[in-house]
């Protein structure tokens, strides 16, 4: 696009220069050339301002469309990252469950009333 808006100004800095140039050589008087001169320079700037315009609205369209599938991919890389913490979160949590369920099989009542709380026939006196 880029090589394409160059090519534009350059065309057009060209035909300015040639229109120049033949206005420069022609026969007329000096203010009927004035006059040409300056209609060529106002259509000129014109088409300059036209170019500018459109490579402006090109590159905005673009950024534009860049910004959507910027977002859309943070979008995933973030939606992935929560699973994937839900799948750790998961996993840590069973293996809690097994460290408590070990643990308990270790602890041994200390006292009739301890085990009468939790529950165990078994007292070590």
């Amino acid at each position: 696009m880029a090589k394409s808006g160059n090519a534009l100004v350059a065309l057009v800095a060209g035909a300015a220069v040639g229109a120049v140039a033949a206005l420069l050589y022609a026969p007329d008087s000096g203010e009927k050339t004035r006059k040409k001169l300056t209609k060529q320079a106002k259509k000129t700037q014109a088409d300059i301002e036209k170019s500018t315009r459109e490579t402006y609205n090109n590159l905005t369209h673009k950024a534009t469309e860049l910004k959507g599938t910027v977002s859309e991919r943070i979008d995933k890389a973030l939606s992935s990252a929560s699973y994937k913490a839900d799948d750790a979160i998961v996993a840590l949590e069973a293996k809690l469950e097994q460290l408590r369920n070990k643990n308990s099989k270790l602890q041994k009542p200390e006292s009739v009333s301890e085990a009468a709380k939790t529950g165990s026939a078994k007292v070590n006196v």
